[in-house]
């Protein structure tokens, strides 16, 4: 099957950080950045706020610490609380995706009358008077680069998505040191992460030939360094090499934006609790396989990045799966806690995720969805 020609006359956005600082020690220079602030809340967590030593502030700081691993809307007004009570003038994530979503939220909303109910959607922001800076301590989400947070409806389990340009960081700083301490099995999951946000956007009904070059980069990276990220977390180059591939993968989901893959890890992640990154991790084989036939050339070109011999079907299906067991990650559903009988309202909910599910190449119906759940339980 001939895939589509891509149009050069669609007209896009692509935004960046105004600033991005790269390379071993690189956090060092976030601290002469930040000189002219005086009042700095930093959103972290637990194992992430150790980091701030390096970065080398001045003035009066604030961390806030207090976040869940999938915040949900009360965790997200109660960081954004802390901020108003503070009155920040810079604003820093340092942590993962979940980190860094919530410092653009209060960055944003910490000294607006606009609450985070207010904001879901696309452009509903008012404006920023903060300057935020981002300091990813993983490589999966690639939020450093990009304009959306997500945050957990407490109710229904949903991710309300929030995008604005008034969330695009001021500065990023992507460091390999501050990911040396990530597990193996983080790594593993994280790096998949990063590979889908890329493929996904490669293959994406809203393609286009400037964000195909990032995602290209990505895949290749990913290729390249993740096996050796996970066998040695030292490993500077590789390190390196997993910061930039999840860099590449933020700025496609900007324009682009993820499909199926994502629409249907996010059950996986709201209702087993399972790692943003390793939902993503255990569908992305199967929704490679599933787009295939619709995106052969491209499928073919994933592949051949990642040493996969197959190119289409359940043969690269077989090879992907194999290819992320052996990044040591556990891919059956059921080892983490799935069962049939859920797999039916899973399916309803990543269906319903209709901002994604209509990105899909292929289309995605409920009983494809179910399907794919089943293969993977």
């Amino acid at each position: 099957m001939a895939e589509p020609m891509l149009s050069m006359a669609r007209q896009i956005t692509l935004l960046q950080p105004a600033r991005l600082e790269i390379g071993a020690g690189a956090v060092g220079r976030l601290g002469q950045w930040a000189e002219p602030y005086t009042r700095i809340f930093v959103v972290a967590m637990a194992p992430t706020v150790g980091f701030l030593e390096r970065i080398g502030l001045s003035g009066n700081i604030e961390t806030y610490i207090d976040l869940p691993p999938e915040p949900d809307l009360p965790a997200v007004e109660a960081a954004i609380a802390a901020a108003r009570a503070f009155r920040p003038d810079l604003v820093i994530g340092l942590g993962g995706g979940s980190v860094m979503d919530v410092a653009k939220l209060v960055a944003v909303l910490w000294d607006s009358e606009q609450t985070v109910p207010d904001v879901v959607g696309v452009g509903k922001i008012t404006g920023r008077r903060t300057a935020l800076a981002q300091v990813p301590t993983t490589s999966g989400t690639g939020s450093e680069a990009g304009i959306r947070a997500l945050v957990t409806h407490p109710e229904t389990l949903a991710k309300m998505a929030v995008e604005s340009h008034f969330m695009l960081a001021d500065i990023a700083v992507l460091d390999p040191e501050l990911t040396y301490s990530v597990p193996p099995a983080v790594t593993a999951a994280t790096g998949v992460d990063a590979l889908a946000h890329c493929v996904e956007s490669f293959t994406n009904v809203k393609a286009h030939p400037l964000i195909d070059g990032y995602a290209n980069l990505g895949i290749s990276l990913v290729g390249r360094y993740l096996a050796r990220a996970v066998a040695d977390g030292e490993d500077t180059e590789a390190r390196a090499g997993m910061m930039l591939a999840s860099y590449y993968g933020g700025l496609c989901l900007g324009p682009v934006n993820t499909a199926g893959g994502h629409a249907l890890a996010y059950p996986l992640g709201t209702r087993l609790k399972l790692p943003h990154g390793l939902a993503n991790a255990i569908i992305f084989p199967h929704i490679l396989a599933f787009n295939a036939p619709e995106r052969p050339d491209k499928t073919a070109a994933v592949a051949s990045s990642l040493g996969l011999t197959a190119r289409h079907g359940q043969d690269i299906l077989a090879d992907a799966m194999e290819w992320c067991r052996q990044l040591g990650i556990e891919m059956r559903l059921s080892r983490h806690g799935a069962e049939e009988q859920d797999l039916s309202v899973w399916a309803e909910e990543a269906f319903a995720i209709k901002r994604l599910i209509d990105n899909n190449p292929r289309a995605l119906g409920v009983e494809d969805i179910l399907t794919i759940y089943r293969s993977a339980l």
